[in-house]
Formats: C-alpha cells, structure tokens, sequence
C-alpha cells in the first residue's frame, strides 16, 4: 500500500473508532450534563490545542510545507487559547458563552482549512514527513471535529427539563 492510502485509511478509521466511542459512551453522558458543564468538558479537551506549536518545532517534522504547518500550528494555539479563556470565565457567563462560541468557531475554520491545505500540499503523499505528530491528523484531529460538531449540536438544542432544573438547583446553592 501507498503512504497515501495508509494514510487516508487510517484518517478515516480514526473518524470511525471516535464515532463510535462517541456514541456509545462520551455524547449519551454529555447530554446528560447541564449545558455549561458538557462545555467546559468540551472546552477542557480543545484547551490542549496549543500542542499544535508542534507544527512549527524544529527537529519535530520533516520538511513540510509553511503554507501547511504555519497555518495549522498558530490556528490551534488561538483555539487552545480561546478554550482556556471559556474555562477560566465560567463564572462569569456572557464571557464564557462568547469564547465557547469563539474557540468552536475558530477551531473548525482551522480543521477544515487543515484538510484544504493538506490536500493543497499532498500531505497524504508525504505523512512520513510527519514523524512523530502522524498520530496528530489520525487520532487527535477527529476527536475534536466530532467535539466541535457536539459542541454546535449541544448549543442548538433544547436542554430537557430536568437538566434546567438541575442546572437552576445547583447554581442556586
């Protein structure tokens, strides 16, 4: 097989494995949590973009192109950055829904113009290049389109009865 068919089969495998974990065991609990609670769960996950600096480490990967790596690393620092500013203004709502808001429209604009510029480059051609962060687009990239996805999901949709309720309780306490 081709470096770019290992990788495309095992991007999409990746898709598939979280999918799957995803429905059986992390979206049920996170429908079960008050709205703020399933954020800041979300948001502690996407604080860890910073890691994307990596990208730009010296020694760490081969000889990718700046248009990809650029790009990608100082877009996930703004993500990681933005979910760290949710977490730290959970006390303080209308911040902490703006940059909830913010990290998870910051961080799809940075995968989906990821997977443009990968392509662009023919990173799938050159995953090798990516040493030690192939497990970076494989692993860590689905989790968190699929976190984003939840993230849009959770926002939209109406909170039961009984979450509000519970969400009321316990603030009032």
């Amino acid at each position: 097989m081709s470096p770019e068919t290992i990788f495309n089969l095992h991007l999409l495998l990746g898709y598939v494995a979280w999918l799957l974990c995803f429905g059986v065991y992390i979206l049920p609990r996170l429908k079960s949590m008050d709205l703020v609670a399933a954020q800041r769960a979300i948001a502690t996950l996407h604080s860890f973009r910073f890691f994307g600096l990596v990208f730009i480490l010296p020694g760490v990967i081969g000889n990718l192109p700046a248009t990809f790596t650029m790009f990608a690393a100082y877009w996930d620092l703004a993500t990681g950055v933005l979910a760290i500013l949710a977490l730290l203004t959970v006390r303080i709502r209308p911040l902490f829904w703006l940059f909830v808001a913010a990290f998870n429209l910051v961080g799809v604009v940075d995968l989906i113009l990821d997977y443009y510029h990968a392509v662009r480059v023919g990173l799938p051609a050159l995953a090798g290049q990516l040493g030690a962060t192939y497990a970076i687009p494989i692993i860590y990239v689905p989790v968190l389109m699929i976190t984003h996805v939840v993230a849009f999901y959770l926002l939209l949709r109406p909170q039961p009865k009984e979450v509000r309720d519970l969400a009321r309780n316990a603030a009032a306490s």
